[in-house]
């Protein structure tokens, strides 16, 4: 499936009225501290307080009746988890999340408390993603991905839709990076309604597997990063194409100055 401008329209339309249209709002401090007129997508006013039930409801509303009664299975430490338990519960479709087992209680008491039942399993993502498409072909039920599938790059993308609504002079999109679902969906819909917009990809140090795999190296990272949700070993399948085509550059931080910007966020 190549993924268009239009099915992102068409996520827009499904996702009207059921999940929130954050605002996306110049930001004065950030402004005058970069030199630049800074936009900022509130997308932690979303739903679960993060940008993951839009391709999570996509993506669930995608599956047939029997799929459905079936349920779905996935992993993930937080945000994903609790988009598609968020979902689960409004559509009557059973959710089952594997977690990592040192997953911070209140991610996993927030999950549960959506209605999803928790399983906690291996000490990584990756260890916790493998049990879970077992889990699901076990079980009869289907995987949703964090980032490596259509329908969920689909429902991401309609992020960059609402910003070129909101704010159609934008220069520039600096989109976070794990997985890629994300910043594939953005640019797709970016790049074709503004050919000459540069989009530009930021991934923690410790976790450079899309940095690396675009340049043709080997996938490595680990370690302890306060980018706990983009901390993904492996690059996602359907996304780095996408984004080997549409993203400028993609860019590390390492762990000062990502906490430096965190700080920075708070205080302006």
């Amino acid at each position: 499936m190549t993924i268009t401008v239009e099915d992102i329209r068409a996520a827009a339309v499904l996702l009207a009225g059921e999940l929130v249209r954050t605002p996306c709002v110049v930001s004065p401090a950030l402004s005058e501290l970069t030199g630049a007129s800074v936009v900022l997508k509130l997308e932690n006013l979303q739903q679960t307080g993060s940008f993951k039930p839009r391709g999570a409801l996509v993506k669930m509303n995608s599956l047939d009746a029997a799929q459905k009664k079936a349920g779905v299975v996935a992993a993930s430490a937080g945000n994903h988890a609790q988009g598609v338990a968020f979902h689960g519960r409004r559509m009557n479709i059973p959710a089952i999340i594997v977690m990592p087992t040192a997953t911070p209680f209140n991610k996993v008491s927030r999950t549960e408390a959506l209605g999803a039942q928790i399983v906690l399993h291996g000490d990584t993502l990756s260890e916790c993603r493998e049990h879970a498409v077992r889990l699901a072909d076990d079980k009869g039920c289907e995987f949703i991905s964090p980032y490596d599938d259509e329908k969920v790059v689909t429902g991401q993308g309609t992020i960059g839709l609402e910003m070129l609504e909101d704010h159609p002079d934008i220069d520039i999109l600096v989109v976070p990076i794990g997985g890629g679902g994300l910043i594939a969906g953005i640019a797709t819909v970016a790049k074709a309604l503004r050919p000459g917009i540069e989009v530009v990809g930021v991934q923690a140090a410790l976790f450079p597997s899309m940095y690396r795999a675009l340049r043709g190296e080997a996938s490595a990272g680990g370690g302890t990063t306060v980018a706990d949700g983009i901390a993904v070993k492996s690059p996602g399948i359907i996304t780095k194409p996408i984004i080997e085509d549409l993203v400028s550059d993609v860019l590390l931080v390492d762990e000062p100055a990502l906490e430096q910007a965190v700080q920075t966020y708070l205080e302006v």
